[in-house]
């Protein structure tokens, strides 16, 4: 049987550990220093409000010629993606919550331009008061995961393998934020949900090295911390590279052929994957070192 990563090698994970923090320190400040740029994220409808309307056509239209159509309106600025042979869908931050406004910005040019060869499926209005409501639940729903997380972890394992999982989930989600900054995408539900989708993946990663290291730890209790850390981490280290193939190259086919609507979801779960493998490594299982100074422990050992 082929293995990815051949039995008793020993990578000195531990030693390149300044060299990952440096890294680290850099992408943080990019993604950081570009929402500052931007005067914050790009929030999408779902979080600012506006309108979201999908409509079908009879014939082999594109997103160009639809743009065309409705120049002169006041959805010339607006993101039209397309789904599905011959639907479209039209995101813009005004409200078109008025169906006189409706039909001057969108029926009346697309019936110039195409006829009656197209029909109007949804039309769906988010005000901005229920967009900032989101926004607080959305941020919210964050904390509550990455607390939960650490109570779980902590009761789990113990207190100073928890602050590790955390700090990797915090600076996960910071370079995929960071990552959507940088690329100037629009800040989506379909984002959030890959945020979070990434925070379970890197904790799950994180927790099946950890359980290794406590494993070590509990065997040789005498033993250096940075040696046993480097071992759980090289004796992890196929399964880890596979896992996260295995879902690098799953979310990369949805990515190229999923169409436009859930290309921005597949590059920040892309973003995730590889941070989230990076982080259990890096900064998770070294973080171990440094939290090991703030806890007693009953058997003394070498650092």
């Amino acid at each position: 049987m082929m293995e990815l990563i051949k039995p008793g090698i020993n990578i000195d994970f531990v030693g390149k550990l300044k060299y990952a923090l440096v890294l680290s320190s850099i992408l943080i400040i990019i993604g950081i220093g570009s929402i500052i740029y931007h005067g914050g994220l790009n929030p999408g409808i779902d979080f600012a409000g506006g309108t979201i309307i999908q409509i079908k056509f009879q014939k082999d239209v594109s997103a160009d010629q639809i743009r065309g159509a409705l120049q002169s309106t006041k959805l010339a600025s607006s993101i039209i993606q397309q789904f599905g042979a011959k639907e479209f869908l039209i995101r813009t931050h005004e409200s078109f919550s008025d169906q006189q406004m409706l039909a001057a910005n969108v029926q009346e040019p697309l019936t110039s331009a195409f006829n009656q060869d197209y029909e109007i499926r949804r039309v769906e209005v988010v005000g901005s008061k229920v967009g900032a409501d989101f926004t607080r639940k959305a941020i919210i729903a964050v904390i509550l995961s990455w607390i939960a997380i650490l109570i779980y972890v902590t009761w789990r394992f113990e207190f100073r393998y928890a602050m590790g999982g955390i700090l990797a989930l915090i600076h996960d989600t910071l370079i995929v934020i960071g990552a959507i900054s940088v690329m100037n995408m629009e800040f989506t539900i379909s984002i959030l949900a890959a945020v979070i989708f990434v925070i379970g993946f890197s904790i799950n990663d994180t927790i099946v090295t950890l359980d290794r290291i406590r494993e070590i730890v509990k065997k040789h209790p005498k033993q250096k911390l940075s040696d046993i850390i480097n071992s759980a981490i090289n004796q992890t280290l196929s399964r880890t590279i596979l896992t996260s193939l295995t879902v690098f190259f799953t979310v990369l086919a949805l990515y190229i052929f999923g169409g436009a609507v859930i290309r921005d979801f597949a590059f920040a779960l892309l973003i995730g994957t590889v941070v989230g493998t990076y982080s259990t490594i890096y900064i998770a299982c070294t973080s171990v070192l440094f939290f090991e100074k703030l806890q007693p422990v009953k058997t003394k050992r070498i650092r």
